[in-house]
């Protein structure tokens, strides 16, 4: 009974109340969750496990302390073990709730952990306090020059034990972590976007998008037949910069964040068969996107306004330059894991791909043909009001990496000096060879409409885009413009 209540004590009343420190550290503006749950607990537990051993009377009993004291350590070790199996490593499963029950002690962390979206502190969190008591009672009984008696069976026993369960959960991890990364998160554009877009934004007064050398030949006066945009991230400059020249005034109207809008590629095809858009700008529409139109009734107008190359890029230390279709699609497919197999260096392939229905996983699609896509790099990342779910990895730029994406997004929108295009088939993507359809990927860039959209601007105003105003702005942002 007694051992039971000191369990209780100062493994649940205690760390309990330490726990509750995090939410001071933040509040004092410590933003990181995992920092302000480490540090009162590493502290804590370290300091109450001192002096626990420091003010027991008795020698004989200092081993059999020590071995109470690794009961909690075992008992977090198993648990964590089994709901590792049971979720396969993902923080964001509902089990995880009957964990956090079973370590109420940690309570008030674990809600902030679930609310930032930390799941990995469901473990750091008990491993923390738990093994920082330890440390701090073995260092105690070292200051006492005492050599305590243990129980060299059961001590043993919890040992392996503890081993066991770490060694599980840790395995299942590192197996987690060869397909699932952890998070970057979009810091821009309402989560939408990876890239700052205010550059590009009509109510920006020093944006960077191209103006008509004289007023524009075609113009929408009246805000109400001004359409409303939306698109891709690549094609947020372009369909910007058309509403900058011929939307009257909009850089100064109170609608200008209603006609000009961006959610992105997937959200933005959703709202244009909703008649939420009536331009959506980027790539071609997926195969399931044109399902989805057609299962509702709607049918498309796609007009091509530009042309843009489909780019593979890797490291620049990466010693491979070029890639053939074919190598590509193995790649992509699983066939081909390892650099050493295209004459590059020995390392694994890390693929990155894009989220399913975004005009550039599209066109990946497209490029694979009948050979299956592998199952895509995820990362886990909050989700909503608490809890964590998990996406599509972003490209990180791995030396042993390769990813894709929109020639102009990677070189001129988003620009990354770290990374190298690659040429296909030994033709590179320059806006010459884009131009002449010589390079193997080029695509349209689309404005797709509804036909049955009834606003009569729509109709010349895509004129205008195919005509020479609109494609002078379409060359100055950065595409290559209709033959």
């Amino acid at each position: 009974m007694k051992k039971a209540w000191i369990l209780l004590l100062y493994f649940g009343f205690i760390p309990f109340g330490v726990s509750f420190l995090t939410f001071a550290l933040m509040s004092v503006g410590l933003d990181k969750v995992m920092i302000a749950s480490m540090l009162p607990l590493i502290i804590g537990g370290s300091v109450i496990g001192y002096f626990v051993v420091h003010k027991q009377k008795h020698r004989d009993q200092l081993g059999a302390w020590v071995n109470i004291f690794c009961i909690p350590i075992a008992y977090t070790a198993i648990l964590w073990a089994i709901f590792m199996v049971i979720s396969s490593g993902f923080y964001g499963a509902d089990a995880w709730f009957i964990f956090a029950i079973s370590h109420i002690a940690f309570a008030p962390i674990y809600f902030m952990a679930s609310f930032m979206g930390v799941g990995s502190l469901f473990i750091w969190a008990p491993a923390a306090y738990e093994l920082s008591f330890l440390l701090g009672a073995l260092l105690a009984i070292v200051l006492r020059k005492e050599r305590p008696v243990f129980k060299k069976k059961q001590l043993l026993v919890i040992v392996v034990v503890s081993f066991l369960g770490f060694g599980t959960g840790a395995a299942i991890q590192w197996q987690r972590s060869q397909t699932v990364l952890p998070s970057y998160g979009f810091d821009y554009g309402g989560g939408y976007s990876s890239t700052d877009l205010t550059p590009y934004e009509v109510t920006n007064p020093n944006n960077k998008l191209p103006n008509l050398d004289s007023p524009s030949a075609f113009t929408i006066m009246n805000q109400k037949d001004m359409p409303v945009l939306d698109g891709a991230e690549a094609a947020f400059p372009v369909y910007s910069a058309f509403a900058n020249v011929t939307y009257e005034n909009i850089s100064k109207s109170n609608v200008s964040g209603e006609k000009v809008t961006f959610t992105n590629t997937i959200y933005a095809y959703e709202r244009l068969l909703s008649k939420d858009v009536d331009i959506y700008f980027g790539a071609e529409p997926s195969a399931e996107q044109l399902k989805m139109a057609e299962r509702e009734g709607k049918e498309l107008v796609m007009t091509p306004i530009g042309k843009e190359a489909f780019v593979f890029f890797v490291n620049p230390d990466n010693k491979i330059d070029n890639l053939s279709v074919t190598e590509i699609q193995g790649i992509y497919s699983g066939k081909i894991k390892n650099w050493s197999e295209l004459k590059g260096e020995n390392e694994r392939i890390i693929a990155f791909q894009r989220p399913k229905n975004s005009g550039s996983q599209t066109l990946l699609e497209k490029i694979m043909g009948d050979n299956a896509i592998m199952e895509p790099l995820k990362e886990e990342v909050p989700a909503g009001m608490g809890g964590i779910m998990e996406q599509v990895a972003d490209y990180r730029n791995y030396d042993h990496a390769i990813g894709f994406s929109f020639r102009f997004f990677a070189t001129g929108m988003n620009p990354n000096p770290d990374i190298k295009l690659l040429a296909i088939d030994g033709i590179e993507p320059s806006p010459e060879n884009i131009s002449s359809g010589k390079y193997p990927f080029t695509a349209s860039l689309y404005a797709i409409t509804l036909k049955d959209n009834p606003n009569p601007v729509i109709t010349p105003f895509l004129e205008w885009m195919t005509g020479p105003e609109g494609q002078r702005i379409v060359e100055e942002i950065g595409y290559i413009k209709q033959q």
